[in-house]
């Protein structure tokens, strides 16, 4: 891993003989895979100390394409296994790249809290209202009246906003672009990963197979502008007004970009005083 940065590229850091990969044609997977590695790249982050983290679903493909050290683990428990992986070795680069079922879902309660202790730790998590590997289910981020294999009438629970979610929580850098803003998605992978503290990007995919074909949306290129052509953007914009509704705007951009002190940060001034002889405490 100690390359040149001249001397890597996007394709280098692939595991090219897992390919092809297992997403469907239309699926914004890929373009966030390269994205991401990009993003690697122009972060200058060193990769013999970076960590990709991943739960079960297409977004946790992930994990097995990139040629870093990665880990794809049991079904929600990508953060914890991450929050122990910067626990450990604190001079981790430590990436969470995963769907909204596994993360909002069953993983869901290790969202808030991760955010909430503000972990070190980078989540890419990447939304496509559905779960798409399994069946085209009901997930937490189905849109009212969208429907899916297990709500063919329509959603009839009110989805999460994630930004919201993750901001009210206490995440410390948090923003959502479409799998079509690929320039701006790679400048917001580069600032998550370079900011100390919880960092949450959100990336709207299209899923053509499962969640489009439901809802009887456009596929290939052109279900891919939908995306792009409903897209506003409002940096800045309060996490509560950002929420999607069912074919309507979807508002993307960088939402909260705060200074927390970090659980390491914390850690260290609370238990180190209280072990330290010259302490007052």
């Amino acid at each position: 891993m100690n390359q040149k940065k001249n001397e890597i590229s996007a394709l280098s850091l692939l595991r090219e003989e897992r390919m092809p990969h297992i997403w469907c044609p239309g699926c914004g997977l890929g373009t966030v895979l390269n994205a991401f590695l990009n993003a690697l790249i122009k972060s200058e982050l060193p990769l013999e100390k970076m960590a990709v983290v991943s739960g079960i679903g297409c977004t946790g493909r992930t994990a097995g394409y990139v040629k870093l050290d990665s880990f794809h683990t049991t079904h929600g428990r990508a953060i914890p296994f991450a929050t122990g992986l910067k626990l450990a070795n604190p001079e981790l680069n430590v990436v969470v790249v995963s769907g909204d079922g596994d993360l909002a879902s069953i993983g869901g309660n290790h969202l808030i809290h991760a955010a909430r202790r503000n972990m070190d730790i980078t989540i890419i998590c990447v939304n496509n209202f559905n779960y798409g590997m399994t069946g085209g289910q009901v997930a937490p981020t189905t849109p009212l009246t969208a429907r899916t294999s297990t709500s063919p009438y329509g959603c009839s629970e009110p989805p999460f906003s994630l930004p919201s979610l993750v901001a009210a929580a206490g995440g410390a850098y948090v923003a959502r672009w479409t799998a079509m803003h690929v320039r701006q998605m790679t400048k917001a992978f580069v600032e998550a990963m370079l900011k100390p503290g919880f960092s949450f990007v959100e990336v709207i995919s299209p899923c053509p197979t499962q969640y489009g074909r439901k809802n009887q949306q456009a596929t290939g290129l052109a279900q891919m502008n939908y995306y792009r052509d409903n897209s506003v953007i409002k940096h800045g914009a309060d996490p509560q007004d950002v929420s999607i509704e069912f074919n309507g705007t979807i508002t993307v951009g960088k939402f909260v970009d705060i200074e927390r002190p970090t659980f390491s940060d914390l850690r260290e001034e609370i238990v180190g005083a209280k072990f330290n002889p010259e302490s007052k405490a």
